[in-house]
């Protein structure tokens, strides 16, 4: 680092900036198609799985994405060093994107594999170098900013790339997108390999102490017992969790927690507390990811489904000029009747496998192309009474469903400008909150946002009319503030109260609270579709939410006082 430099941030923060960027512009253009490729028919390019098997494999996959960085950030700490094991997790990832656009099961799978060991090495040991960068005395005070800041770049690119798959998907096919995801991944990298020199400092291998179980013992005693219960959860008879999948899933999540409780009780005096400390914030803020991410799933199905996404006028034109809108091509039997709708499909299919046969590939192209836009239809226009269908002879355009899931980061964008100004406003006059009441905050705003989803339920009859996409604006603001008062904050408790040789293992440990709130997301939103009263599965999140923010406001005086030990806010 150059220490003649009065700048607020080191050089550093803006090469992970830009890296992270681009790495989750491919990672939440992935998951911003993930339910809708999955629900799609296979005559149309997608994996046809029912709406139960979708929300599983979801909340499955979002789950084991934030697993992995457990392991990803314990051999970062001890062995491979954190950029070295960005540039593993990234072309681990670039490859599992690259896979999806196959569209076959066993490809399927096998990139999600490599999605999720992939990410278990990038994103623990990003965020870690973040952290350290800030080691430096002269930047100390405004690690809580920089990851603010950082956090701004994650969503620059979750922002941008739903343009970017609507584009592709409506135009060229789902393979088409996952392309792009890889794409942006490689970009990614190479920024980070070109700006590698202004991290290489905050790239430091922490010792064991005397005592500290060794690499190999712990992935030992942590590995096997995770597969271990993960086949128990799997065979266990009766469900516990709705699903075989979800059974195993929270069984393997076991022994990786009692690990975590085990650093506690073998830590020495000086690290017992911090470490407690930041697995007490672990268990509350698994709440808000079992909320907040539900937007990739029941979120999702609501703005495909409920939400009016007509477009008219000057939205209309843009939407066109940039061929991201749904063209619906009215078939009035095909809408409503599902028995007509499956006959419809079906001969349509049969006219693709005619001409495949005869190597006609345009017209099976066409067909194929046909199967995608009146499947949508059908599934927009499935909760309207037949006298409120389009006309055969109208011309409307919907706005892609995937576009919704930029509104979460159009907000972040916006709104972190404010959210820093204001902390900085506050620190000025010695008023800022500490970094945990800052997340016990957030977990009281999300509560927030779930209620403003019980009022759109309230606001129409959502079983014969659509409801005004204004709503899904709201929530997703009010939930992105609670979201900026949470994350990035919680990344930085964790590069505060870690100990220094554990940072990027305890780095994991955030994320796998986070790994176990986005798989509670997707056993939530397997309730959404089943629901009769869709007030009251949003009514869950408003109650659960609330009463996680009431259990940290609970240990805020010992959270606050543990930070004053440390010299920190």
């Amino acid at each position: 680092m150059n220490k003649g430099s009065k700048a607020k941030h080191p050089k550093g923060l803006y090469v992970l900036f830009f890296t992270e960027m681009w790495e989750r512009f491919g990672y939440y253009l992935m998951i911003g198609i993930f339910a809708l490729y999955m629900k799609d028919a296979w005559e149309s390019g997608g994996m046809g799985f029912s709406a139960e098997k979708k929300s599983d494999v979801y909340g499955t996959y979002i789950g084991l994405v934030y697993l992995t960085p457990f392991i990803g950030g314990l051999l970062a700490d001890r062995l491979l060093g954190y950029r070295r094991s960005i540039f593993i997790g990234g072309s681990l990832m670039a490859a599992g994107y690259f896979g999806l656009s196959i569209h076959d099961p066993n490809a399927f799978y096998i990139s999600l594999l490599l999605i999720i060991l992939g990410n278990g090495f990038f994103k623990p040991n990003i965020s870690t170098l973040v952290g350290n960068l800030y080691n430096d005395d002269r930047y100390r005070a405004n690690k809580d900013e920089g990851y603010n800041i950082f956090y701004m770049g994650i969503n620059i690119g979750a922002f941008v790339c739903n343009f970017v798959a609507a584009y592709l998907r409506i135009n060229l096919g789902w393979g088409y997108a996952f392309i792009a995801a890889g794409i942006g991944m490689i970009i990614g990298l190479i920024i980070f390999a070109s700006g590698t020199k202004h991290v290489k400092e905050a790239d430091v291998l922490k010792p064991a102490k005397p005592g500290d179980m060794g690499t190999g013992v712990i992935l030992a005693s942590v590995l096997i017992p995770m597969f271990a219960f993960g086949v128990l959860g799997y065979i266990i008879p009766d469900n516990i969790f709705g699903t075989d999948t979800n059974d195993a899933f929270l069984f393997g999540c076991i022994p990786v927690i009692l690990f975590f409780i085990y650093i506690l009780f073998k830590s020495d005096k000086e690290d017992r507390k911090p470490v407690a400390a930041l697995l007490s914030v672990y268990g509350c803020i698994v709440i808000f990811w079992a909320v907040f991410h539900q937007n990739g799933d029941a979120l999702t199905v609501w703005a495909e489904r409920y939400s009016d996404r007509e477009l008219n006028g000057g939205a209309k034109s843009v939407a066109e000029t940039m061929k991201i809108a749904q063209t619906v091509e009215n078939h009035p039997s095909a809408f409503y009747d599902d028995e007509k709708f499956k006959s419809y499909l079906d001969s349509l299919d049969a006219r693709r496998i005619a001409f495949s046969k005869a190597g006609n590939m345009d017209s099976v192209k066409a067909i194929s192309e046909t199967i995608t836009i009146r499947t949508g239809s059908h599934t927009y226009f499935a909760n309207l009474p037949a006298e409120d269908l389009p006309q055969p002879d109208s011309n409307l355009k919907l706005a892609s469903t995937e576009l919704f899931q930029s509104i979460n980061p159009f907000w972040v964008v916006v709104l972190t400008p404010i959210v820093v100004g204001f902390f900085g406003f506050l620190r000025r006059r010695g008023k800022e909150p500490s970094t945990p009441t800052k997340i016990a905050l957030g977990l009281l705003i999300t509560g927030l946002s779930a209620f403003i989803m019980v009022a759109a339920v309230k606001s129409a009859n959502i079983e014969s009319e659509k409801v005004s996409s204004m709503w899904l604006f709201a929530t997703y603001g009010v939930i992105t503030l609670g979201e900026l008062f949470l994350s990035p904050m919680g990344l930085s408790l964790v590069s505060k109260l870690s100990p220094p040789r554990l940072t990027a293992l305890m780095m994991g440990g955030f994320f796998l609270s986070t790994s176990v709130g986005n798989k509670l997301a997707g056993i939530l939103s397997s309730n959404f579709e089943r629901a009769e009263d869709k007030s009251t599965f949003f009514l869950t999140n408003v109650f659960l939410a609330l009463a996680a923010a009431a259990m940290l406001f609970a240990l805020l005086r010992w959270l606050n006082a543990i930070m004053k030990e440390k010299g920190l806010k």
